[in-house]
C-alpha cells in the first residue's frame, strides 16, 4: 500500500475512536527489547495526539525474578500467580516501581505525556487478598479502581501508566497479576477496547493461533491442558473484562513492531479476538443464514 492508501484506511478508525478509551496491557518480551519498547511508546503516544485515551498497565515478572534470584529469594508460581511472601513483595515492588518510571519516562521522551503510578497512589487499585485452593500470601485482586483519577489525568491529556500494586483496606500492600489489573481498569473506564500487547501471536493452542475464542471454547481447553500455565490468568481476565461490558479485548503480538497501530488502524485483524458465546453464536447463525440464501 501507498503511503496515502494507509492514511485513507486509517481515517474511519480514527474518526470511530476518538475520545474513547484504550487498556492497554504492556508485557512480556516487549518490555525488554530497546526497539519494541521505543515503537510501543511511539505508538501510545501516536494514538494519545489522536485524541484516544489511552492507560497502560504493565507487567514486570522478568524484572522481579532478576531481582529474586539476586537476593536468593526463591520463585514459584501457582497456576500462573507468583507466590508472593515478604520477601517476595519487596523483589516485587522495586521491579515493578523501577518499570512503571521506565516506561514512563520513555512515552514522555517519545512525545507524549506519561505519568506513572501504582495502587497505592491516591487508592488508585484497592484490593483484598486473592483466596485460592492453595495460599499465594501477598497476592491480591482489585475490589476498586479511582475512576476519578484516571479520568482526571486523562482529560489532562496524560497517559497513566500503572503498575499492579493494590493496596488493602489497612494500608498493606498485594501484588496483583497484570492481567487482571488491566481488566480492572478497562472494566471501570468501560473502556472501548482492551489489548493485551506480549510477546505471542495470540492465543496458542497446539502451535497454532485461534484466531477468535469463546468463554466455551476456554473452559474446555484449559480443562484438556491446552491453554495452561500463565496464560490462564490472561484468558480469564479477558473474559471478564468482555463480559463486564468491554467491546473489544484482543491479544496481539507485541514483537512485530508498531502491531498497536495495525490492530487498531487497519481492517486486517492480529492476533486473538475474545468474543461473548452470544456474539460468536450470532455470528454463526449470520453465516448460516448467508449460505442458505446462496444455495440454488
Amino acid at each position: 500500500m501507498t503511503k496515502e492508501e494507509v492514511l485513507i484506511e486509517a481515517l474511519p478508525y480514527i474518526q470511530t475512536y476518538e475520545g474513547k478509551t484504550f487498556v492497554v496491557k504492556f508485557g512480556g518480551a516487549v518490555m525488554v527489547e530497546e526497539n519494541l519498547k521505543r515503537a510501543f511508546a511511539k505508538d501510545a503516544t501516536m494514538l494519545k495526539k489522536l485524541g484516544i485515551n489511552i492507560v497502560v498497565a504493565h507487567g514486570g515478572g522478568k524484572e522481579i525474578t532478576k531481582i529474586a534470584d539476586a537476593f536468593g529469594i526463591e520463585t514459584r508460581f501457582v497456576n500462573g500467580l507468583r507466590y508472593t511472601d515478604e520477601k517476595t513483595l519487596e523483589a516485587v515492588l522495586m521491579g515493578l516501581c523501577s518499570l512503571n518510571k521506565e516506561i514512563a519516562g520513555l512515552i514522555t521522551k517519545n512525545g507524549g505525556n506519561a505519568i506513572g503510578l501504582c495502587g497505592a497512589d491516591a487508592a488508585l487499585l484497592k484490593a483484598k487478598k486473592l483466596v485460592s485452593e492453595i495460599d499465594l500470601g501477598f497476592v491480591g485482586e482489585v475490589v476498586g479502581v479511582n475512576v476519578a483519577l484516571l479520568e482526571l489525568l486523562m482529560k489532562n491529556e496524560m497517559i497513566p501508566v500503572v503498575a499492579p500494586i493494590g493496596m488493602g483496606e489497612r494500608g498493606e500492600l498485594y501484588n496483583i497479576n497484570a492481567d487482571a489489573v488491566a481488566s480492572a481498569i478497562a472494566i471501570a473506564l468501560k473502556a472501548e477496547k482492551l489489548v493485551y500487547l506480549s510477546d505471542i501471536e495470540g492465543v496458542m493452542v497446539d502451535g497454532k493461533r485461534m484466531p477468535s475464542l469463546n468463554r466455551a471454547q476456554a473452559t474446555t481447553l484449559i480443562q484438556e491442558g491446552k491453554i495452561c500455565g500463565g496464560m490462564i490468568p490472561k484468558v480469564n481476565s479477558a473474559f471478564e473484562a468482555i463480559e463486564a461490558g468491554v467491546k473489544k479485548v484482543r491479544f496481539i503480538d507485541g514483537r512485530i513492531k508498531h502491531s498497536l497501530l495495525l490492530e487498531v488502524f487497519t481492517s486486517d485483524g492480529v492476533g486473538t479476538e475474545i468474543t461473548s458465546d452470544n456474539e460468536t453464536a450470532r455470528l454463526a447463525a449470520f453465516a448460516d443464514d448467508v449460505d442458505g440464501k446462496n444455495e440454488p
